[in-house]
């Protein structure tokens, strides 16, 4: 069971899962007896295992790459500690870079808390070619339901002066920092994304509408935001406020556009009565954006339920997510959502069978593969790889690679990314060397064809 606001696979003397922990997103289901598909032969390595000093611990989210290569990701706790952050540090930035057949992690930025604490998105290069990301906690501002700040957005950028050490350290720059109340609060794992014009979109879990269709402590049901930059500096917008039982509650998941500029996502939950997960689409209209729900997933229905992780388009305009649990087998799912007549059909891929499926967004290549993750499947039930290819009328699953938890790692939450030579890179949250860490402190991998 993965608990949100701090992992179950706590830094050594960190203590448990409050009982009161901001979401409790991973349901546990008992195990199928149908045997998964034999494994795929891949050449897996780690390149990197976390310590939970320098280079952080718990790396929730995937890594991003640049155009030579190079990684780069976050790591939820680790580095340095104080008030404002979760016990067990308050995370860091790092970058992998290749050296030879090795690789070298470079610590980029360490979060002290008023900075921002405990970062469990992903990274990502905006338009101006500098990193752009969200913290889940920490900033100057006096959160309404916590005793620290409801999170922040950062830019990060390297020095302007000539780094001549062996690690350089980047600068951070506060965009924003969310207060918990209309403006949001606790972004989650989803990634920002940006428009042609550098303006910056996300989601926060929490904040914005506080009725009794959002039961979280009356901390409100998460909204979708904007900033947009005008004379140095930024301003927030709210595209859409989450009402629970009206079109969904608590997006962990980012955004993506489509060629028109519309914005599509999910939402983690719905009502819990008769739905539990959502996908939904905004559409500029005016001075304002509608939403629209595409498809909310029926509680046990066969669709499978709680869609953590976000939407991926392919080039004929369908949507492809994933879901947590639920589905025939009960261990969540791989979903199609088909446009026709102005309404989506959703389409069951994959059914899983383990203790815990997908929180990732799903990574497509150019053939139209799909990669993922699953947290608790597998055959050590410890999380895996997977690939799912067409095939004739239907799909054909892979499993690259089944986490042991050992010193490959276990239970990944984060998305794969993909590089040009078709090798894929992701994390995974625990397991790995690092025994500063119960049960490991996470590893960085690579998978090579």
């Amino acid at each position: 069971m993965w608990c949100r606001q701090q992992n179950s696979l706590l830094i050594s003397g960190a203590g448990s899962c409050s009982a009161n922990a901001a979401l409790a997103m991973a349901i546990l289901f008992l195990a199928s007896m149908f045997g998964l598909p034999p494994a795929q032969a891949q050449t897996f390595h780690v390149i990197h295992s976390f310590s939970a000093g320098a280079d952080g611990a718990t790396p929730l989210a995937g890594v991003t790459l640049d155009a030579a290569g190079n990684l780069y990701g976050t790591a939820e706790y680790g580095a340095l500690t104080g008030p404002m952050c979760y016990s067990g540090g308050c995370g860091t930035v790092y970058q992998l870079k290749r050296s030879g057949s090795d690789w070298i992690l470079n610590p980029l930025y360490s979060f002290h808390g008023n900075d921002g604490a405990n970062p469990v998105a992903r990274v990502m290069f905006g338009v101006n070619g500098t990193l752009y990301g969200t913290t889940e906690i920490g900033g100057h501002g006096n959160c309404v339901f916590l005793g620290s700040g409801c999170g922040i957005v950062f830019n990060l950028k390297p020095s302007a002066t000539v780094c001549k050490t062996a690690v350089c350290p980047w600068t951070a720059t506060i965009l924003y920092e969310f207060t918990g109340l209309t403006d949001g609060g606790e972004p989650g794992t989803g990634d920002l994304n940006f428009d042609q014009s550098g303006n910056v979109y996300g989601t926060t879990v929490y904040g914005g509408y506080t009725g009794d269709s959002c039961p979280a402590s009356n901390r409100g049901c998460g909204v979708v935001f904007e900033l947009t930059r005008s004379a140095g500096s930024w301003s927030e917008s709210i595209l859409h406020q989450f009402f629970g039982a009206g079109d969904g509650e608590y997006p962990e998941a980012g955004l993506i556009f489509d060629n028109a500029g519309n914005l599509y996502g999910s939402a983690a939950h719905g009502d819990n009565i008769q739905w539990d997960g959502s996908t939904y689409e905004l559409t500029p209209s005016g001075s304002g954006w509608q939403e629209t729900t595409l498809y909310a997933f029926p509680i046990q229905g066969p669709d499978g339920n709680i869609v953590f992780g976000g939407l991926i388009f392919d080039r004929q305009g369908n949507l492809y997510g994933s879901t947590e649990v639920g589905g025939s087998l009960y261990g969540g799912t791989v979903f199609e959502l088909s446009p026709s007549n102005g309404n989506w059909t959703p389409t069951v891929l994959w059914n899983f069978s383990g203790n815990g499926g997908s929180l990732a967004s799903l990574t497509m290549d150019a053939l139209g593969n799909l990669y993922g993750t699953t947290y608790a499947d597998g055959v050590s039930e410890k999380g895996n790889v997977f690939k799912l290819s067409p095939s004739g009328h239907g799909w054909t699953y892979t499993s690259l690679h089944d986490f042991t938890g050992g010193s490959d790692g276990a239970h990944p939450i984060g998305s794969v990314s993909l590089d040009a030579h078709g090798n894929l890179y992701g994390t995974a949250s625990s397991g790995g060397t690092g025994s500063a860490c119960n049960g490991g402190c996470g590893v960085v991998w690579e998978i090579t064809p």
